[in-house]
């Protein structure tokens, strides 16, 4: 059976085999929603084509197959950091939120290279199809249930916009999922305001702001898009006024980098009387990166200053903090254990004859 990295891919498969519109957005559904495809109160001979109905097990084994779980580390706060296996043998990572969240990643990888994270330290890998995105929800809903999705993982969203549209589409339909509770987070780019306004799925959006300043911007993000904080606070604006969902502006509060009073003044110049939500969240240490966490005391001192000075502030606890939580982690931990795998046992090849 050819890959099927993209739903798209699955659509033309069961077009191949018969399947009528119906037909396929049973079987997505089915899928998304991690339920047996031989579910429901009617057996699939009276309405399901033989030619689909027969495929059914090996394209069942294919989805499932798509993103298999390679390791689980529960943490104290409900949360749960997944190491998830790609069928090429790359890996990514999504995790189990409180209140039945998930967040997915939608690249092995990340372009952008944000100085304080993980991920941007090893680069783009490649991308991850829109079938694998989905793919990621259909595992998670095999372990908890799974109300809202959040694209804040590994990787930058927009810079795989095709697929994660995609992805977004199937979730928002037959994923069972509400529009407002699938989140797209970003770091800024002019396609995302040309492109989810078009959708037939209009998600929620973040966006990652993480200082008021433009030069101290392009030193923590420095291949993001030269928005400045200004231009990128009105554009999320206009999103938040048509669509109706207040934007979720994303602050990794660091230690001695962005938590200045100079930061809560431009956070209220920007944001107050904004359709906005302040999400700040103490940064993640990381091993080898020179960032440190600030007291929860100073971090709850600054959200309290902004909530008074009315900008709506919620202090959020970086979920899996106990678990490798920073972005990347696992992923990297499970690199270089694979690489001493290799180092220890090097392949043995036969001698030339």
């Amino acid at each position: 059976m050819k890959s099927m990295h993209s739903v798209q891919d699955i659509r033309d498969h069961l077009r191949a085999l018969g399947a009528n519109a119906l037909h396929e957005q049973r079987v997505l559904r089915l899928w998304a929603q991690a339920k047996a495809q031989d579910s429901g109160r009617r057996p699939l001979a009276s309405f399901m084509p033989t030619a689909v109905r027969e495929a059914l097990p090996a394209l069942t084994q294919t989805l499932t197959g798509l993103a298999t779980l390679r390791e689980q580390h529960p943490g104290q706060d409900g949360s749960a950091r997944l190491l998830v296996g790609l069928q090429d043998g790359q890996t990514v990572e999504s995790v189990l939120l409180p209140r039945d969240g998930l967040c997915v990643s939608s690249q092995v990888g990340c372009a952008v290279g944000c100085v304080f994270c993980m991920t941007g330290r090893e680069g783009l890998i490649r991308q991850v199809g829109s079938a694998e995105i989905v793919a990621q929800v259909a595992l998670a809903r095999t372990l908890r249930p799974v109300k809202k999705v959040v694209f804040m993982g590994m990787g930058e969203p927009a810079h795989n916009l095709d697929a994660v549209m995609e992805a977004i589409d199937l979730l928002g339909t037959v994923g069972n999922i509400g529009h407002k509770n699938l989140v797209f987070s970003t770091v800024g780019d002019a396609r995302v305001f040309e492109r989810l306004p078009q959708g037939r799925v209009k998600p929620a959006l973040a966006l990652s702001l993480h200082t008021t300043r433009a030069d101290l911007r392009a030193q923590l993000l420095p291949r993001a898009p030269r928005f400045d904080p200004q231009d990128l606070v009105e554009a999320g604006e206009v999103y938040a006024r048509a669509t109706g969902y207040p934007i979720q502006y994303q602050w990794a509060l660091i230690e001695g980098v962005n938590d200045s009073a100079e930061e809560i003044e431009g956070i209220v110049r920007l944001l107050k009387g904004k359709y906005a939500l302040m999400n700040m969240i103490p940064y993640n240490a990381v091993p080898d990166l020179p960032f440190a966490r600030p007291s929860w005391e100073r971090a709850a001192e600054i959200a309290r200053t902004l909530h008074q000075r009315g900008v709506l502030t919620k202090l959020r606890q970086s979920a899996g903090q106990d678990v490798d939580g920073g972005c990347g982690q696992l992923r990297a931990r499970d690199v270089v254990q694979r690489e001493q795998r290799v180092h220890i046992h090097p392949r043995v090849t036969a001698p030339a004859v």
